[in-house]
């Protein structure tokens, strides 16, 4: 029996705030990480052009040889971020992204308990708008609420819930 004021734990509970942040953490290091890599080198990159002020042959030849360079960092930044955010809703309609998978929590509907699929996922992605509104409350309206939604998650009747 469970005590009063006690946490209830295991299997279909809803999951805390804090295992949800740990997931969004997990996700945004897997799809943020190479990007911000190239970014980074690419700026480096950028500021090395910098050396040749007045010697135009010098930055002539430098340029030839970064500027390709720096486009392929970006290019790589863009296709690897879009990329990862596709990998991450696909795995997400399945019920657990590789973040929800490493904090042992899934995301299911309310109603059947099972995964969402990817069009719903997509769906439930762009329904965080409404979380990023009234300065993000909505993200950390699952701290205090009863199930644990986000105001994402009420509008897709979703839930997510431990999985040990």
């Amino acid at each position: 029996m469970q005590q009063p004021g006690m946490v209830p734990v295991g299997p279909g509970v809803y999951a805390s705030w804090g295992s949800r942040f740990g997931a969004f953490l997990i996700d945004y290091l897997i799809a943020g990480l190479v990007p911000v890599i190239a970014v980074i080198a690419s700026i480096i990159l950028e500021s090395s052009l910098k050396g040749c002020l007045g010697d135009s042959a010098c930055r002539a030849a430098r340029e030839q040889a970064r500027v390709p360079l720096i486009i392929a960092l970006l290019v790589i930044a863009v296709l690897w971020g879009f990329a990862a955010h596709i990998f991450i809703l696909v795995k997400e309609g399945q019920g657990a992204s590789p973040g929800k998978k490493a904090m042992k929590i899934r995301l299911i509907r309310e109603e059947t308990g099972r995964p969402l699929g990817f069009g719903l996922a997509l769906l439930r992605r762009i329904c965080h708008v409404l979380d990023s509104a009234a300065c993000s409350i909505g993200y950390l309206w699952p701290a205090w609420d009863a199930k644990g939604q986000t105001f994402a998650d009420k509008v897709m009747r979703t839930v997510v819930v431990r999985t040990e």
